[in-house]
């Protein structure tokens, strides 16, 4: 399927002309500064040293890695500290440039402003702001992006030098603050998230667990139909997908519609109790599991899933599903899953059948699983308030800016 492009109409700030504060103006971004675009460049192009290539991904994220350019380039493609790129395709957003020299790829804008009338900060923090409004309009598109044209077209509301460095200050101080918030909240979530692989270990590394008894799982279970969804079948169906698979419980969210023949269907409903896998991920989510809970009714599980049935005899669905996430979050399966692509890997019936299970007795079993539900409602509870408080924070920038541009700070 081809990928939809959508391309922003203008937009204008959310302060009209004639709301505008004492001495300030109204104009066009393109009247305020030029936009240079980089220049595109080739995978033949690339090598392994010279000056770094920046595309949208460096911008984004300091860890992706950066192409290489080697040849000389027409002087107004090179990029400097300080300098201040606008992404007009893809992430739609403003940074100031702080990792040495390199050169601009053709999605960027690199701007030189009229410094006789506004501030290159200044200018930073409305692209930001403009941006922010720009996402919202093409939200949901495969391939979004602002032409140039459009993008100058853009009236912003521009105060005096003095009142932009004033405005600039506040705006600088508030923002810091923010991303520390903002950081603050993110250790706090990566600390909640750590929580069940630590309960989990607490239970399966205890002195206790190197004495109990193991069996084979292919022993103690047995692994139930799984079949693909179809380009071409008779049924409509409701499948699992893995992102249903989650240490929080089994996520209906992650289901999807699918196809299949009516003799597949059949095969691979799934019952309430079931264990599930995700048989084929990423390397970071191949290995999640949940028990089915039995609702919805009437859903179907593909072959990216494996389907265990537990004999109730040596341990129960919660159990299993507790020792396999224990396996799944302290990275048993990073080494184990095959395949020969580096982005998705691949878990064996044979891999789950050969598993050497740990069977304590059904009365403890049913007592940790009793403590491990206590413990992890907790995360969830915690997880989802830190999820709140995220999003307060993600949402203060934007008000910020907008109250800076109305002329209320």
């Amino acid at each position: 399927m081809a990928a939809r492009h959508q391309s922003a109409g203008v937009c204008s700030m959310s302060v009209n002309k004639r709301e505008l504060p004492k001495g300030w103006r109204s104009v066009k971004l393109g009247d305020v500064a030029n936009y240079i675009n980089g220049r595109a460049f080739k995978p033949e192009d690339w090598v392994k040293s010279g000056l770094p290539i920046i595309r949208i991904e460096n911008l984004t994220s300091e860890n992706a890695p950066f192409n290489f350019y080697d040849l000389p380039v027409e002087e107004r493609y090179y990029v400097q500290d300080g300098d201040l790129l606008i992404s007009w395709s893809a992430s739609l957003d403003a940074f100031i440039w702080q990792r040495g020299k390199a050169i601009l790829n053709q999605h960027i804008f690199k701007v030189e402003e009229d410094t006789s009338i506004v501030t290159r900060r200044f200018l930073y923090h409305v692209a930001r702001f403009v941006m922010t409004s720009i996402r919202a309009q093409v939200h949901g598109a495969t391939m979004q992006h602002i032409t140039k044209g459009k993008f100058e077209a853009i009236e912003i509301p521009l105060p005096p030098l003095p009142e932009q460095k004033r405005i600039v200050a506040i705006l600088d101080e508030k923002l810091a603050a923010v991303e520390r918030a903002r950081a603050a909240a993110q250790a706090q979530l990566e600390a909640a998230q750590a929580l069940p692989a630590a309960y989990l270990r607490q239970v399966f590394e205890s002195e206790d667990a190197k004495g109990w008894p193991k069996k084979r799982l292919g022993d103690t279970a047995d692994l139930l139909p799984a079949k693909s969804i179809a380009l071409a079948g008779d049924t409509r169906v409701q499948a699992i997908t893995t992102a249903c698979l989650t240490e929080a419980g089994f996520d209906p969210n992650g289901i999807k519609p699918g196809i299949m023949w009516a003799t597949d269907a059949a095969e691979c409903a799934v019952s309430r109790g079931e264990v599930l896998i995700a048989r084929s991920n990423t390397e970071e989510l191949v290995g999640r599991v949940s028990v089915f809970p039995g609702y919805p009714k009437d859903v179907v599980a593909s072959d990216l899933t494996i389907r265990i049935w537990p004999n109730g005899e040596y341990f129960s669905s919660d159990f299993l599903s507790a020792y396999l996430s224990y396996l799944y979050l302290t990275g048993f399966w990073r080494t184990r899953a095959g395949g020969a692509s580096s982005s998705m890997k691949k878990i064996t019936r044979s891999h789950i059948l050969n598993l050497d299970v740990p069977i304590p007795s059904q009365n403890l079993q049913a007592d940790l699983i009793k403590q491990l539900n206590v413990k992890m409602g907790t995360v969830r509870k915690l997880k989802s308030e830190l999820a709140t408080q995220t999003e307060v924070v993600d949402a203060m920038p934007v008000a910020i800016l907008r109250q800076a541009f109305a002329g209320e700070l």
